[in-house]
């Protein structure tokens, strides 16, 4: 049986109260929202931190908002009220269809929206227990210094697993990040950037935040409005299981034909791929099934699943183009 280790836990009741938490312990803190994946990896010891932070009683994370800037989702929103809120569904239905596809119901009454978006990475080599890492030999993400994947690499290539980040790249979406007092000079401050500048390409760390960093807020911007998004996610079975590939559009057509069009491919290594070369393959050009298949053979080019996940990285290649044009089936029912 797996144990938690020993640690302090603190539930503070402000974010305030939570980064002065976080500050007076840095380098032995960690903070957990819904703990659906954080606390898996505790039993595996991949976090080992004296000081569990809670940010469940932090209400001011929690809510939907809608002003002339966009749509406003807190850090703390469950995947299962983003899933069913109307106003997302209504304006962002693959956004909620990405949250309703993260694992099990049970899972998403406690994951939160900001918990996924910086969802640890995952590799066949990281996701086991002390006794299976110590008896193969520690990898670079965690007490080793060699990657077991790519044994010659300097980075980690462990696979980003979030469902909601592909489609809030797609959709141009931004995170609010707070940053702890120490940090900002004495005062807490926020600095809000795009999801998609939000990841680097380095599975230890695939995220921008410091230490004592906190995700806040993701807002959708008010120029996304109106736009046609879909979203798939292969994996082995209809539920529970990460996403072995995932894929998000998004776009507009004016009389049938793309204005524009953003696509991301995930799961496959430590970062989305947002699809290069897109507006001279698609934009002016008609959404319709030949274009959908140029446009899949292109995404076919550009990614190279690695043997992160343990499944075969060959037919998660082939199924790079099917997943592609499915979500332009699915954002473009009409081309």
């Amino acid at each position: 049986m797996l144990t938690l280790p020993v640690f302090e836990w603190v539930r503070p009741q402000s974010l305030d109260e939570a980064l002065a938490f976080f500050t007076q312990a840095p380098a032995e803190s960690l903070w957990i929202a819904g703990g659906t994946d954080a606390v898996p990896n505790l039993k595996h010891r991949l976090h080992e931190p004296k000081r569990v932070i809670s940010l469940a009683g932090v209400r001011e994370l929690h809510y939907v908002r809608e002003d002339d800037a966009g749509m406003h989702l807190g850090a703390l929103l469950t995947l299962r009220e983003l899933s069913e809120h109307a106003r997302v569904r209504a304006e962002y239905p693959a956004l909620a269809k990405a949250a309703s596809l993260v694992a099990s119901p049970q899972i998403r009454n406690m994951g939160t929206l900001g918990g996924n978006l910086c969802l640890d990475t995952r590799c066949t080599y990281y996701n086991q227990s002390y006794f299976w890492r110590e008896a193969l030999g520690f990898c670079l993400k965690k007490d080793g210094t060699k990657c077991h994947v790519v044994p010659q690499g300097k980075r980690c290539v462990a696979a980003h697993s979030s469902d909601v980040a592909p489609v809030l790249i797609a959709l141009g979406a931004e995170v609010e990040i707070a940053t702890p007092p120490a940090q900002a000079g004495g005062a807490a401050s926020l600095r809000r950037i795009a999801v998609d500048t939000f990841f680097v390409g380095d599975g230890v760390h695939n995220n921008v935040l410091l230490p004592g960093e906190l995700v806040t807020r993701l807002i959708i911007p008010a120029a996304s409005r109106g736009l046609s998004a879909g979203y798939q996610k292969l994996r082995p079975r209809g539920a529970i299981d990460f996403p072995m590939l995932s894929v998000a559009a998004a776009g507009r057509t004016q009389a049938g034909a793309f204005t524009q069009l953003r696509i991301v491919v995930s799961a496959l290594g430590a970062k989305p791929r947002v699809l290069g070369q897109l507006d001279a393959l698609a934009v002016g050009k008609a959404a319709d099934e030949a274009q959908f298949s140029a446009i899949a053979a292109a995404a076919y080019k550009q990614c190279h699943p690695l043997i992160n996940v343990p499944y075969d990285h060959e037919w998660r290649h082939e199924m790079v183009p099917v997943f592609v044009k499915r979500v332009l089936r699915d954002a473009f029912p009409k081309g």
